[in-house]
């Protein structure tokens, strides 16, 4: 079938449509007149992939990745960079305006270096033959692969040396090999992840670091851990060598464990500090989903008391040291935030400032709801999805807030991903 692509929408795909039935074409650009072919078909959409550009937009370019299409890694590389950013501001402002969200800043884009800049990849591990890769797009498939353009080349070159040398120590237990480096991406730390703890788990790992030591010098450390049966956290079961690496950031160091989370930008970490933390100051600031405290601890020399809520041990123990001047409380922010509300007429004042850095299910109604009853007079809330962005903050303004800023960090271009920044004050 021959359809015009309207615009691009979240997720990766641009919207067609033919005989009035919605279409979501892969791989496509706003504009386009392309010859597709249905892949899936649903009652109210399809699903389609792009056979022919029979009319390409002046921004479609060639992805210079050999696994583009295969890997579902990158859904942008077809399309120049300033193309991406447009595509992904047009699909914010959209999402806010769906949501009915008024009063709308202008989007501000901050933007990096769009190639190897990721500091931290997982690789899955297959067996027979042996390999690392990503997922296939739309699958469970592993999809080997010997480089990856969006990763730091010291990254490519650990996966190499893993793939080519390590063999032994990895195949039979190891499901998920992940790989960090520091922000001078001289030192790495490899994290091995198995389905189940076992009594072996420390010599496997001690094989596995022996070897690194001669084929991979740049290696600070490895860790092992045992992914949960259901949701919660894994845990580290098995350290060789160092456990962690000094990350540098915002003129800040901090110290990043195996298994910890940190932003995966290294070209952008920096700015989104500024951008969270600059021109902030006052009494009292809550840091919720801290993480290892890269916001909190920029907020400390800011702000007379500092909070930082975080639930993940490894995050914590990395929490406390970055940020000692900081009061660290080892929780969820749901319930973190259910104590504050019902200690909130005990208190003097509501915070300054709450910083809110959530994953992608967003905050949700009951911490919503809480911050609507704690009611501090600054939320700067940082987003990695949209859709529930859009949903938070029309219960925050329903709760008397307004915006003061709308920022849209492109942390992971190729990808339709959306990073936000969204300052809002209250009323």
């Amino acid at each position: 079938m021959k359809v015009r692509i309207e615009k691009a929408i979240y997720g990766g795909a641009g919207l067609a449509r033919h005989e009035g039935k919605a279409v979501f074409v892969e791989r496509s650009l706003p504009g386009e007149l392309v010859e597709a072919e249905i892949v899936t078909d649903k009652a109210s959409y399809s699903e389609a992939r792009v056979t022919e550009v029979l009319e390409p937009s002046a921004e479609r370019v060639a992805a210079p990745c050999p696994y583009y299409g295969a890997c579902g890694g990158c859904q942008y590389q077809h399309a120049s960079e300033d193309e991406q950013l447009r595509m992904k501001a047009a699909i914010l402002q959209e999402t806010l305006e769906r949501a009915r969200l008024k009063d709308l800043p202008e989007i501000q884009v901050i933007a990096g270096e769009p190639w190897g800049y990721r500091n931290r990849i997982r690789l899955h591990v297959e067996t027979k033959p042996f390999a690392l890769g990503y997922r296939r797009e739309q699958s469970h498939v592993t999809l080997p692969v010997e480089e990856c353009r969006i990763a730091a080349p010291a990254l490519v070159r650990a996966m190499q040396v893993l793939v080519e040398q390590c063999e032994a120590a990895l195949a039979g237990w190891a499901r998920e090999v992940e790989l960090f480096t520091d922000d001078a991406t001289e030192l790495l730390l490899i994290s091995v992840y198995a389905d189940a703890a076992t009594a072996k788990m420390q010599e496997r790992l001690d094989a596995l670091w022996e070897r690194l030591q001669g084929a991979l010098p740049e290696a600070a450390g490895c860790a092992a851990f045992a992914l949960p049966a259901g949701k919660g956290f894994a845990r580290r079961v098995a350290t060789a060598g160092g456990p962690s690496l000094t990350y540098g950031a915002g003129g800040l160091q901090y110290r990043v464990s195996a298994g910890a989370f940190f932003q995966v930008n290294r070209f952008l970490v920096d700015r989104m500090v500024a951008a969270v933390c600059e021109a902030r100051a006052g009494a009292t600031a809550w840091d919720l989903y801290a993480g290892v405290g890269l916001f909190a601890k920029a907020l400390v020399p800011r702000f007379e008391h500092v909070t930082a809520v975080e639930a993940a041990p490894e995050s914590v123990a990395d929490l406390r040291v970055n940020a000692p001047g900081a009061r660290v409380v080892a929780a969820t922010t749901l319930d973190f935030l259910r104590k504050a509300a019902q200690e909130a007429g005990k208190r003097k004042a509501a915070p300054d400032l709450v910083v809110a850095d959530p994953p992608r299910a967003g905050l949700g109604k009951d911490v919503t709801a809480l911050l609507g009853k704690i009611r501090p007079r600054h939320i700067t809330y940082v987003s990695c999805d949209p859709a529930t962005l859009s949903r938070d903050l029309f219960a925050l303004l329903q709760s008397g807030y307004r915006f003061r800023s709308l920022h849209l960090l492109d942390m992971f271009p190729q990808t339709f991903h959306v990073e936000t920044i969204a300052q809002l004050t209250l009323e």
